[in-house]
């Protein structure tokens, strides 16, 4: 299912084909949370997610992404807006997007990863977690600098 908002000269759209896949990997491969990150795997993660772009027009403006069984849990990756973009409030409005998506009702768990905006994340129920002792992780930091990460491809 493809949604879809405008507001005034913006729109955001779930459509994986208007995504400007260089774009959204040139700023991926510079961030501090996916640095390095291959082309290859962008256009992964993009297939593998829903997709939330924001445009003016045919111009990419912002991007985000969530990976979900549409059932019981989120993971909420690569939100950012392009910095030329920012201060316009889009990234509360692609999170009240995100958020009114109808695959993504009724979830149990959401989860996301964040440095530095926990303040936009928290209007949106967002906390720290409650039990983190029971969370684990399996991290590696380095693979996009050590790692092809080229696999074979599924017939």
């Amino acid at each position: 299912m493809i949604a879809m908002w405008r507001k005034g000269e913006f729109e955001i759209s779930t459509d994986p084909s208007r995504v400007n896949v260089a774009a959204v990997h040139a700023f991926l491969a510079a961030s501090y949370w996916a640095h390095g990150i291959p082309l290859p795997v962008v256009e992964r993660s993009i297939s593998n997610s829903i997709c939330f772009g924001i445009y003016r027009g045919d111009e990419q403006a912002g991007f985000a992404r969530v990976i979900t069984d549409r059932a019981t849990y989120a993971y909420l990756a690569d939100v950012f807006i392009f910095e030329v973009f920012r201060g316009q409030g889009l990234s509360r409005w692609l999170m009240e997007c995100i958020m009114a998506h109808p695959d993504l009702q009724g979830l149990r768990r959401w989860s996301l990863l964040t440095r530095d905006a926990h303040g936009l994340y928290q209007k949106f129920g967002f906390t720290a977690l409650r039990a983190a002792d029971r969370w684990m992780e399996k991290h590696d930091p380095e693979i996009y600098a050590t790692n092809t990460i080229e696999r074979v491809p599924r017939e």
